[in-house]
């Protein structure tokens, strides 16, 4: 009787649903395919020459952050909280975090997996800034800088949201995905970034928006991200039920209706952008993240049309008003709708939904409370992530020096890595040629450019029948003499 039990609740242990946790190991693994995307969206849309340079920092800093996670980041997320400000080290070194029982935290799904699916969140978060200092910022720079970020803003932070710190245990704040603790944070410390490392070369010839150096490559990086982007949202439901379901469905319609906010606005400015698209789609995704598993699904078109004007309209200004060169608009693409998306849930959550969540302004006693928390939870992270941003980048200024010297049009892969993205940007002719060598290169485009044009003379058409004009061989002969 107990097997048949267990066979139908698909359980097999006590706590552990195997649905639930095979639908978080997927999840856990398309967010991790998250960082090679954000590395070839980068690149294609960047300069080719510093292409070697977004890969090393993006894959050796998920490396980097990884092994923060494992030592120390888990404990100060999710351990027991020190005076709501941070975690304790009772789980240091990720001990004591069984892989054959729940958690707190997690209660259908191995404590293990919850905090490597947490890992993949911890990973990301200070990668999405490299996108507003491509280009200028020196590796050491970037290594202490992400190191002091996720210590100082991103455990904290999270912390307060998602483990029992403050903002969670006295106001319940709510962020599904990572609207506060991921977007909010990482926008606005790029738009930091951006003020204080000044402009790239040229930025007022292409008015902020330089040309992408491969197009295909960044449209490969979006739609893996858009692709990974059900893992990050739908995974934070911790199961596989209902909740995952209307999750996906909210993320897809904000995604789809941003893009064409963004498709629409690019085209009555100028054409129909490929890059606008792709931009407009991951505004939506971003924005949609703290709302996706507290909203009816209904309602993400909504926020999506919204995020879609907001996002575009904010690059208008910190690019074209401020001229602040956050190099692939993450402040705006992340940052402003991550606050928009956290907001939304204030006037949009539904209980319904999800038993953890709770009525927005619009819905049950239409209790203004919960936008009240929002607000004050994106304003107080938003200012955190700012402060600390700033003292950061004083710091490596004085200890490294943040930009690099170099000229720009040489790039940072050949100086800073030694290596190279595209080999026959380099290539080059072992030995000199030689001036017969030239001159009979030269002969043979000109004999080719010749009989090109006495067979293109030779037949012109008079009533559908061709008549063939002989050009005197005079003519020819002088023509070949003077080349």
């Amino acid at each position: 009787l107990e097997n048949t039990i267990m066979l139908h609740t698909n359980e097999t242990t006590d706590c552990i649903n195997t649905g639930d946790t095979t639908w978080v190991l997927i999840s856990s693994i398309l967010v991790l395919s998250m960082m090679p995307a954000l590395a070839f969206f980068e690149a294609g849309l960047l300069k080719s020459i510093n292409t070697v340079s977004l890969v090393t920092q993006i894959i050796g800093g998920a490396s980097i952050l990884s092994v923060m996670w494992h030592l120390i980041g888990y404990t100060l997320v999710f351990g027991h909280t020190y005076r709501g400000i941070i975690g304790d080290f009772d789980n240091i070194l990720m001990l004591n975090v069984p892989y054959d029982s729940c958690s707190r935290h997690a209660p259908n799904i191995p404590a293990a997996l919850f905090g490597f699916f947490q890992m993949m969140f911890a990973a990301i978060s200070p990668l999405l800034i490299t996108g507003a200092f491509a280009e200028r910022l020196k590796y050491k720079a970037f290594v202490i800088f992400i190191i002091g970020w996720e210590l100082f803003i991103y455990y904290p932070v999270a912390h307060w949201i998602w483990g029992e710190g403050w903002l969670n245990t006295k106001f319940e704040a709510q962020d599904f995905a990572g609207g506060i603790v991921i977007h909010t944070t990482s926008g606005v410390s790029a738009l930091i970034c951006g003020i204080v490392l000044g402009q790239r070369k040229d930025f007022d010839k292409y008015d902020g928006e330089f040309p992408p150096s491969n197009l295909p490559l960044a449209a490969l990086g979006g739609a893996l991200l858009w692709t990974a982007w059900f893992g990050f949202n739908a995974g934070s439901a911790l199961q596989s039920g209902s909740l995952a379901v209307s999750t996906v469905v909210a993320t897809q319609r904000s995604a789809v209706c941003s893009g064409v906010i963004w498709l629409i606005i690019s085209w009555i400015r100028h054409k129909p952008s490929a890059t606008a698209v792709l931009n407009g789609v991951i505004a939506g995704l971003a924005g949609i993240t703290p709302s996706s598993g507290y909203i009816d699904p209904q309602y993400g078109a909504v926020i999506g049309v919204i995020l879609g004007f907001t996002s575009y309209s904010s690059i208008l200004l910190f690019k074209q008003k401020l001229r602040i060169d956050d190099a692939l608009d993450v402040s705006s693409v992340h940052g402003v709708t991550g606050m928009i998306g956290s907001i939304a849930i204030g006037f949009f959550g539904q209980k319904s939904f999800n038993k953890d969540g709770k009525d927005g302004l619009l819905f049950g006693n239409h209790s203004p409370y919960l936008l009240g928390v929002q607000i004050m939870s994106v304003v107080v992270t938003g200012l955190w992530s700012a402060l600390i941003t700033i003292i950061l980048l004083k710091i490596i200024d004085k200890i490294v020096g943040l930009k690099i010297e170099h000229d720009e049009e040489l790039g940072l892969d050949e100086e800073e890595h030694g290596e190279q993205a595209y080999g026959w940007r380099h290539s080059h002719v072992s030995e000199a040629l030689t001036e017969e060598q030239i001159h009979s290169i030269i002969r043979g485009s000109i004999n080719h450019h010749i009989q090109n044009e006495q067979r293109r003379l030779s037949l012109i058409p008079t009533n559908n029948k061709p008549i063939i004009i002989r050009r005197p061989r005079s003519d020819i002969s002088k023509l070949e003499e003077t080349l």
